[in-house]
């Protein structure tokens, strides 16, 4: 086989064999790499008779797929050969007919179907034609259609917030002893936490991820590395959503109210902890449960995806439990690793009550996240909550195992070497394939983004430029030694736009790092907001900082991110201490460097927002950021940006950031806890201040 070949082949199946790296250097991928991103991709290399079968396998691909993409207003073209005859039933009962014609070696069907799911026949195949608006839903038309009882004429503001750090009411009565949110934040924390945000003229919340982990396996948490993005973290609902009654008895049979109290009295969260005493209160809750129609309806309404969830669930418990290297499906007995296997069918008939248990632990969930989005909306916010969707999920989980086709299998997601990462990084989590994506007419990734949409007023999109490509490493393999593999982008921009009309939830994608030539262009062009985090809006990447009216309109402003320094922690150095502590600043390197850059970048950062009237007077020493956290809630939202989102830790000043990369139990990561009860937290007048400097500074709009 021949390079040229090789590279023929890789490009047929999106893999790139160049890419250009941080410093803008053209880097080119070994061929040993290409052939094992194929090989993980079920295209093996190996003979001449798996090169052929590999080329035809994607040649076959281009025939008509099971679902096409167009914009509406724009020409609806097809790669088939001729001028067909086609019928486009649409979505509300309407026909479209006619002869296709072909215009440059494409198919041109005459028509401008409206934005929808319609079905085509043509030339004898069928297909779903989608037909996605011009834009997603924007901030605009949720303020155009809310009631704008609060909306002073300026653009929108929001807030961040990690939701396993929020804090609610303790209240006292029979049953509940104080507890509150029993050591993590949950939706009803977050209900009462987005009312208040909202009564003080937020438009927005986003939260942190709230996927569906591992119940058996307590120690795995991280929001990032979920086990389905189809459902919900379990440990954030609440056990009082059923009435007080049941609560009361729940905690009678488990003897666990003054553990509740116990664990939402700590600083940090035990997450291990919380799971057991929170799934033990859930058992006992469920062990009286009389039924409910409405539980019953939301099980038939989920269907398939939330049945094969709970058997997961159910499966992953019974089986982990009996053997620990049983933790990964894939370890699993193998008439176990296919979920519609008649094994899996007779282990749910079996275990029917447990696999019920996991079914109604989501339908608590769900209610809780929904009256958290309806409270959100009833305060006045008119878009309410912003889901964040991980980039991937661990391969190991519900999703992988549920929609194994449309999965990438013995390939793991990364970042390629950069100046912060001269190594690269593995991510330890799986995603879907592009192969397998259009194989199955995008339906596991319509299903994710109905899932995200489903109770709130927009979605945050990690690692955005996944929609267009995933740099991927074999299992295994060192992150260097990967690839970049490319994705249907304008299927998926398109299915995007279209379901957040849909939904009426804007969209936001973090288009941070590493950025393809042209990506944040295409975002601006299907109304996607970006984001653009003060420490980064520098001229040239490290020059003078960028005056916010400057700053691009179609994004959103924040003054830092959960993986990022606080205001007051990046105005210390928090941050270049605890790299140094722990060795993540490189070899030989003890923060002198960096300490020296910070100053340098401390006075021209003051010296930027006392330009845009957000700072005045010197500059405070070091050690005190607290005069930095007002100053930059100011600096944001004098941004020219759409909307302007402050994280909670920066509305409070405090110092220490969520997440610190590179680290695992070295760092408290989501784990930190907010001082004060949720519903009050915002009544500081420090707090306060600060959030008025925001609301006071954003532009006029329109």
């Amino acid at each position: 086989m021949s390079r040229d070949e090789l590279h023929a082949l890789a490009e047929a199946a999106g893999i790139a064999s160049q890419w250009r790296d941080a410093q803008g250097r053209d880097q080119t991928v070994a061929p040993d790499a290409i052939g094992a991103v194929l090989e993980a991709l079920g295209l093996p290399t190996g003979s001449p008779e798996q090169m052929r079968e590999a080329r035809e396998h994607l040649a076959a691909q281009a025939a008509l797929p099971p679902l096409c993409t167009a914009t509406a207003g724009q020409p609806v073209l097809l790669g088939l050969p001729g001028e067909p005859e086609y019928r486009l039933d649409l979505e509300d009962g309407g026909v479209l007919e006619g002869r296709a014609r072909q215009e440059h070696g494409l198919c041109h069907l005459p028509i401008a179907p409206p934005p929808g799911y319609h079905r085509l026949r043509i030339g004898g195949a069928e297909t779903t034609l989608a037909i996605a608006p011009a834009r997603c839903y924007r901030p605009e038309d949720a303020l155009a259609e809310s009631d704008a009882r609060q909306l002073p004429g300026r653009l929108p503001w929001g807030l961040t917030v990690q939701l396993y750090g929020l804090r609610r009411g303790r209240p006292e009565g029979p049953g509940q002893d104080g507890m509150g949110g029993g050591g993590v934040g949950d939706f009803t924390a977050l209900a009462e936490f987005v009312s208040s945000a909202a009564r003080k003229g937020a438009q927005a919340v986003a939260i942190s991820p709230v996927h569906a982990q591992f119940s058996a396996d307590p120690n795995r948490f991280s929001p990032y590395s979920p086990s389905s993005r189809l459902f919900l973290n379990v440990l954030h609902a609440d056990p009082a959503v059923l009435g007080e009654a049941p609560l009361r008895a729940a905690f009678g049979r488990t003897g666990l109210a003054g553990e509740f109290g116990r664990l939402e009295a700590l600083e940090l969260v035990d997450w291990p902890a919380v799971a057991r005493a929170r799934l033990a209160v859930f058992r006992a809750l469920f062990d009286s449960f009389p039924g409910d129609p409405e539980f019953d309806r939301f099980r038939a309404e989920q269907g398939e995806a939330l049945e094969s969830h709970a058997r997961f669930e159910a499966l992953h418990a019974h089986l982990f439990a009996r053997d620990p290297g049983l933790w990964n499906w894939r370890q699993w007995p193998a008439e176990f690793r296919d979920p519609a296997s008649p094994a899996v069918a007779e282990f749910a008939r079996a275990h029917e009550r447990e696999v019920a248990y996991h079914a109604f632990l989501q339908w608590i969930a769900d209610r809780g996240l929904g009256t958290a989005q309806q409270a959100a909306r009833d305060a006045g916010a008119s878009i309410g909550l912003i889901a964040d969707l991980a980039v991937g999920t661990d391969g190991g989980g519900s999703h992988g195992w549920s929609r194994q086709r449309e999965m990438l299998r013995h390939l793991t997601v990364g970042a390629p070497p950069d100046i912060f990462s001269p190594l690269g990084q593995g991510w330890g989590i799986t995603a879907f394939s592009p192969l397998g994506l259009k194989q199955g007419g995008y339906g596991a990734f319509l299903e994710m983004l109905r899932a995200a949409m489903r109770h709130a007023g927009g979605v945050r999109i990690d690692h955005a430029m996944g929609l267009a490509r995933l740099w991927v490493v074999p299992e295994g393999a060192d992150p260097r030694d990967g690839a970049y593999l490319q994705f249907p982008a304008d299927d998926m921009f398109r299915l995007v736009a279209l379901e957040s009309r849909r939904h009426r939830a804007i969209v936001v994608g973090e288009d941070l790092g590493t950025v393809p030539h042209g990506f944040r262009e295409r975002l601006d062009h299907i109304g996607m907001l970006g984001m653009r985090v003060l420490w980064f809006e520098q001229r040239d990447g490290g020059g003078p900082y960028i005056p916010p009216r400057e700053w691009s309109r179609n994004a959103a402003a924040m003054t830092t991110t959960h993986d990022l320094p606080t205001a007051v922690g990046w105005w210390r150095g928090l941050d270049i201490g605890w790299r140094a502590r722990l060795g993540l600043l490189g070899e030989g390197e003890d923060g002198s460097a960096q300490r020296a850059e910070r100053a340098r970048d401390r006075a021209t950062l003051w010296q930027a927002m006392r330009d845009s009237g957000a700072a005045q007077g010197d500059p405070p020493p070091p050690e005190d950021g607290t005069p930095l956290a007002e100053a930059a809630a100011a600096q944001i939202g004098r941004s020219a940006c759409t909307l302007a989102l402050l994280p909670v830790e920066d509305a409070l000043a405090l110092a220490e950031q969520p997440n610190l990369p590179g680290t695992t139990d070295q760092h408290p990561n989501w784990r930190r806890r907010l001082p004060g009860e949720a519903a009050t937290l915002l009544d500081d007048p420090a707090c306060e201040r600060r959030l008025a400097a925001l609301a006071e500074s954003r532009p006029p709009a329109g």
